[in-house]
């Protein structure tokens, strides 16, 4: 008796190595996974207009001519799939690639394309990006596909058939066979499928291919009821969604320029990229083809066809405007006590005064009521801001210092702004709504001698302090925190301020707890100023538009200006809410 057998490597039958052509199903739509999404590619949707005529590659580069191993002769839409008929280029490399295809030693396909329409939506607990509208732009040839369905046409098996008699089987057929069990237990145990599978597809003495379908229509069925039995599925955050793009991407570029920035997890996969390699990444991320696209054509696409690119570059210059106003020095800051506004009509500080005093209950007697004085002061928030530009040729030119020059002056700007604004107030000494000046002899915190502080004139401040009345003429026993004063005074008060080793209790500075502030926006060289801690007493205050604090950024791609335009705004606003935390000398 003789057994016919036939290899179990496919080899294609379309090859024709004398013509240089071969005919492969180079796409069926399979689902692709991707960074925070399943890709999927609708084939009705397909515009072949670009495919015939369009490049073979080697593994999608497109750097030479080297990278082109032929081109698409013909293309169409059949049930199986995309498929088209490839010749190859009469060069050895070409050649080459073309021999190994007709051995069956290589068999990856994938194809590069542009989307012009998207259709979003779940599958279980997965987002799903279907592309209803895509232009094919070219084939390649790879190791590994996305498409697992992607194949040359194999027709028949290749291989001469071989005879052997029943009495004396062929060793190496037993040798072939145990690889293709081998292989299918392996097939098995990557889908998750248990042992009876795979002893079911070696009793049905099946191949390693049809046990790989198999084990792909198992899974399908799997994922099936899986999706069948969920009812809820709760998304944390979408690793795609352009705000998450931008601060990711936008903290590695800030990392560029600080090294010394302790980088996060989720962001170090952007790190160390550059202006149009970041371009490039939120181009394709968007399904945009990038292929042959110089960093100029990159940059500009960028801007202008996506939001993440303009909000990456503006995370990044936020995050240096925010270290540059928050290292820049606050002084005179910290002299008020810092709130928000919930718009720009006036706010209103209402002052609650000490309460009535407690009063003897006797037996049997009644509880008589009291009252609270209230004084009311206001201020409101106002709009400051400026627009400037970063260049398109920056960019191009990789230039980090644009993304750290400006940003730095204007951090540092936007707190010495705040700064100027509150010693505005201090030294305009505006009056109040009792009608009188916050500083003045009525309130009992100024003296009208000039002249440095010393321990006679700290004496007389921090007794004005001490015996300082609220609202309803009751102590309210102010407790002196900060002495401030102009750079004329600075080492004068350093001395007074000065911590003495002293030996006997006459010799101790009862001043040295206090904290000295210099301020040099203060003009008038004699006058200093005794403060509570706001924290403990109204005084002076300052806030920002609620939800906005210090300086916010928006960005826009510029189109009278070549490039991306950075508004820097600023809601603030400052004013006196009580004048018994502070006292004058001068």
């Amino acid at each position: 008796m003789t057994i016919h057998l036939r290899a179990i490597t496919p080899r294609p039958t379309t090859v024709d190595i004398k013509g240089r052509t071969v005919e492969a199903i180079v796409s069926t739509g399979a689902d692709a996974v991707r960074p925070g999404y399943i890709e999927r590619l609708d084939l009705r949707g397909a515009d072949l207009s670009r495919l015939v005529g369009a490049p073979v590659l080697d593994g999608h580069r497109s750097g030479s001519t080297r990278d082109q191993l032929g081109v698409i002769e013909a293309a169409e839409l059949r049930s199986e799939g995309l498929w088209v008929r490839m010749r190859f280029r009469s060069n050895d490399a070409a050649q080459a690639v073309l021999t190994d295809i007709g051995d069956g030693t290589l068999r990856g396909l994938s194809i590069g394309y542009t989307v012009a329409e998207w259709q979003d939506g779940r599958d279980g607990k997965n987002r799903v990006r279907t592309a209803t509208r895509w232009t094919p732009l070219e084939v390649s040839i790879v190791p590994v596909p996305a498409d697992a369905g992607a194949h040359f046409r194999n027709g028949e098996f290749g291989m001469e058939p071989d005879e052997q008699t029943a009495e004396r089987p062929n060793e190496t057929e037993r040798q072939t066979r145990a690889q293709v069990n081998a292989e299918i237990r392996s097939i098995a145990q990557t889908a998750g499928l248990n042992r009876a599978w795979a002893d079911g597809q070696i009793d049905a003495e099946v191949t390693a291919d049809a046990a790989r379908q198999s084990a792909f229509a198992e899974m399908q069925r799997r994922s099936a009821d899986t999706t069948t039995r969920t009812t809820r599925a709760v998304i944390t955050h979408d690793n795609t969604a352009p705000e998450v793009v931008a601060q990711r991407a936008g903290e590695a570029l800030f990392a560029r320029s600080h090294p010394d920035h302790q980088i996060s997890p989720e962001a170090r996969q952007w790190a160390g990229l550059t202006f149009r390699e970041i371009a490039r990444e939120v181009l394709q991320m968007r399904g945009a083809a990038t292929m042959a696209m110089t960093g100029d054509a990159l940059i500009t696409r960028a801007l202008h066809s996506t939001s993440d690119f303009p909000m990456i570059l503006g995370d990044a210059v936020g995050r240096e405007l925010r270290r540059s106003y928050g290292a820049a020095p606050s002084a005179v800051r910290q002299l008020a006590r810092q709130t928000t506004a919930r718009d720009f009509r006036a706010k209103r500080a209402i002052m609650l005064g000490e309460g009535p005093e407690l009063e003897r209950v006797g037996e049997g007697g009644e509880f008589s009521y009291g009252t609270i004085d209230e004084s009311e002061e206001s201020y409101s928030a106002e709009t400051f801001g400026k627009i400037f530009a970063i260049s398109r040729q920056a960019m191009v030119n990789d230039d980090l210092g644009a993304f750290t020059r400006v940003p730095t002056l204007l951090g540092a700007s936007s707190a010495a702004f705040e700064a100027s604004q509150l010693v505005a107030k201090i030294t305009a000494n505006p009056v109040m709504s009792d009608g009188v000046a916050v500083f003045h002899e009525d309130h009992d915190n100024l003296s009208g001698a000039y002249g440095a502080p010393s321990m006679t004139t700290l004496s007389a401040a921090r007794l004005a302090m001490r015996r300082q009345t609220g609202i309803s003429d009751r102590l309210i026993d102010v407790k002196p925190r900060f002495l401030v004063v102009p750079p004329e005074l600075e080492t004068t008060a350093e001395q007074v301020l000065a911590e003495i080793a002293a030996t006997k209790t006459d010799d101790v500075n009862p001043f040295s707890k206090l904290s000295l502030i210099v301020e040099p926006r203060f003009t008038d060289a004699q006058q200093w100023y005794l403060t509570a801690d706001p924290a403990l007493m109204d005084g002076l205050e300052y806030a920002y538009l609620e939800g906005a604090p210090g300086p916010q950024i928006e960005t826009k791609a510029g189109f009278e200006v070549d490039g991306l335009q950075i508004k820097v705004r600023l809601d603030f606003g400052c004013g006196w809410i009580e004048h018994r935390g502070w006292y004058r000398n001068g």
